[in-house]
């Protein structure tokens, strides 16, 4: 039995919509600019040759329903709604035509983002992770398994305060579900609790200590968070 310095990290995890058993989570993988609208609000264009990413370590998880202490070195926090896709099978170099037979299932979830950390990297063409990977950045609900939900034309929305800001369908993606994990596997071997955040539709804003957010995606288990003052 090995030994360890110090106590390793809890195994991330997630409920399960109509079980006891958790999904443990691997890694988690973040499309950029997967709707036209928020590329264009973020003044940037679609890549349409291929999809790109940024990821999220398993340390950013938070289970929908909690409080998100405001997170330390910025001043604009905003939040992304965002269809979640959980790999149950080993893949790679998938070809599109199956890459539905590795998805386990999907929930809602949140990408919290330090915009104004993430327009600094921009800016000097440096990686995103201060802007995107932090503790309490990818705020997820429950999964749905795959057997009961197919990704088509179901609206994700978000509302902050009970007002609406973001609205829009899951077929606006530039790119599918498939597509996504295919194009994934021909640069990793994906593996059972790997979980893709699709990207966010257009009306991304900022979020303050106090307001509440409730993220959802027609069919699926839906995202909460109340934001706290900051630590």
């Amino acid at each position: 039995m090995s030994a360890y310095l110090f106590p390793p990290p809890a195994v991330a995890a997630l409920p399960v919509t109509g079980q006891q058993a958790r999904f443990p989570i691997n890694r988690i993988f973040c499309v950029g600019r997967n709707y036209a609208a928020h590329a264009a609000e973020m003044g940037a264009d679609v890549d349409r040759e291929a999809p790109f990413y940024f990821t999220k370590s398993a340390a950013a998880v938070m289970e929908s329903g909690g409080v998100l202490a405001y997170p330390p070195g910025t001043r604009d926090l905003h939040h992304e709604i965002e269809l979640v896709v959980a790999i149950g099978a080993p893949a790679f170099r998938l070809s599109k035509a199956r890459a539905m037979e590795v998805v386990w299932g999907y929930g809602s979830g949140l990408d919290m983002t330090r915009r104004d950390l993430q327009a600094r990297a921009k800016a000097a063409q440096r990686p995103w992770d201060l802007g995107k990977d932090f503790e309490g950045s990818a705020v997820l609900s429950a999964l749905t398994p795959a057997a009961t939900f197919t990704p088509r034309a179901q609206r994700i929305r978000l509302q902050v305060n009970g007002a609406a800001r973001q609205d829009a369908r899951i077929d606006e993606m530039v790119w599918s579900v498939p597509e996504l994990v295919a194009d994934l596997s021909h640069y990793y071997h994906l593996v059972p609790g790997d979980l893709i955040m699709t990207g966010t539709p257009a009306g991304v804003g900022a979020v303050n200590p106090g307001d509440r957010l409730t993220g959802s995606v027609e069919g699926l288990a839906p995202v909460e968070v109340t934001l706290g003052p900051a630590d």
